[in-house]
């Protein structure tokens, strides 16, 4: 069973930046492939970002304001999200897929974090 735990979120104005991290347990950690993923109330689940050991894969919808990366030895992921817009308002959900496979599908992943708020004000 992977442990997976988000934190860093919280209120921002538009234009500003926020920093989630993701921390995940196991030992086979590197191997993981991380995703990010955003959901609005009445919305689907939307695919932000994910990263394997060497790949990295945006939503246009994000592409060249967010970064996602990973600290293999403290087996956390992050999301350096800048240049904030309201429409970015969600909760984010990290995930954790011990396969490695680098996705867009939620449902290729298979251990989820319990969320946590984005708030962007205009």
């Amino acid at each position: 069973q992977v442990q997976v735990v988000e934190s860093g979120g919280g209120l921002v104005q538009a234009g500003g930046s926020l920093r989630l991290s993701c921390a995940a347990s196991g030992r086979a950690f590197t191997t993981y492939a991380m995703g990010w993923f955003r959901r609005v109330p009445g919305k689907e689940r939307e695919f932000v970002a994910a990263i394997t050991w060497t790949t990295t894969y945006y939503a246009d919808s994000v592409k060249g304001r967010f970064t996602i990366s990973r600290h293999n030895a403290k087996n956390t992921v992050y999301l350096q999200m800048d240049s904030l817009k309201p429409e970015d308002t969600a909760v984010y959900y990290c995930a954790a897929d011990p396969d490695g496979r680098l996705a867009a599908n939620p449902s290729d992943y298979v251990y989820w974090g319990q969320g946590t708020q984005v708030t962007v004000s205009s």
